[in-house]
């Protein structure tokens, strides 16, 4: 084998070496930009998903004292409605208390007696 043909031969290897470093250099800064975007992207996701949260507890929390709000509104009006009936009628109050007190202990009396 003439020497020349070693020579283009070791030439060409390295040609070979180098440009399997260069593609392996690139492919590294490849994956590390890749990797870098994919961690941006992931911490602007949660972000964007803590604001939605926040966001979506504060409208819980501003519907639920409304709603607090009107179911005591609501309580204080049969508070107001019960205790008008019980002064124009304390006779009647006393016996439908009485008369639901009986029926209340009737139904656990009997619920008792049917666990044992």
């Amino acid at each position: 084998m003439p020497a020349n043909a070693l020579n283009t031969a070791q030439n060409e290897a390295d040609k070979a070496t180098a440009a399997a470093g260069a593609a392996a250099e690139h492919a590294e800064r490849s994956f590390a930009e890749a990797a870098s975007a994919a961690k941006a992207s992931f911490a602007d996701a949660a972000k964007r998903l803590e604001k939605n949260l926040v966001d979506s507890f504060d409208t819980l929390r501003a519907q639920s004292r409304t709603y607090t709000d009107t179911a005591g509104q609501q309580l204080e009006d049969a508070q107001k409605y019960v205790s008008e009936r019980v002064r124009e009628r304390p006779i009647t109050a006393t016996l439908a208390g009485l008369g639901v007190g009986v029926l209340l202990g009737l139904l656990l009396a009997g619920s008792r007696s049917h666990n044992k």
